[in-house]
């Protein structure tokens, strides 16, 4: 998969509530191209991660 490819199933993801595996998806895409948007949605992705989920992601 490219990283645009990564970067939608990722947001599909995120819609759905599925957080970790969003954040799978955007570091798949950032892995793939560091400069995808990728980065500013896993940025955001785990702000809200922090806020809401403290059992589900521990950074």
């Amino acid at each position: 998969m490219s990283s645009e490819e990564y970067y939608i199933q990722g947001n599909e993801c995120r819609r759905r509530g599925d957080f970790p595996a969003a954040m799978n998806c955007y570091l798949q895409a950032i892995a793939l191209d560091p400069n995808s948007p990728a980065v500013v949605a896993e940025k955001m992705l785990e702000d809200i991660m922090n806020f809401y989920c403290k059992d589900i992601y521990n950074p």
